[in-house]
């Protein structure tokens, strides 16, 4: 018994910190501290390009489609496309991206519907 409550104590106990680790910087960004925005192409490539271009959604480059269209169709999702809520893809970026989908020309690398 008096074994159980000494290592019962000894876990209750705070360890101690190594200096090492008391003085390594942060690996995590802090909350509250915005990302860093990214592009529309890259945008485009980490959520359209998916589906868009690869014979699962209709080809989007190069159709002059209206920007707000684009940003419509992607914050609100429709049939089988997912909407894309504003912690994933900033109403900046969105804006961003809408309109380099609007102004983007034709990829010929693209192929689908």
């Amino acid at each position: 018994m008096r074994n159980a409550v000494l290592c019962l104590l000894a876990l209750a106990l705070p360890a101690p910190i190594s200096p090492a680790l008391a003085q390594m910087p942060p690996t995590v960004q802090e909350l509250g501290t915005p990302l860093p925005q990214r592009g529309p192409a890259r945008v485009y490539a980490a959520t359209c390009g998916y589906c868009h271009g690869t014979n699962v959604g209709p080809i989007l480059l190069g159709r002059h489609l209206p920007a707000d269209y684009v940003a419509k169709m992607a914050r609100t999702g429709r049939g089988g496309m997912p909407a894309f809520r504003p912690s994933e893809v900033t109403p900046a970026e969105l804006a961003a991206l809408a309109a380099w989908i609007s102004a983007s020309p034709r990829n010929p690398a693209e192929h689908g519907q």
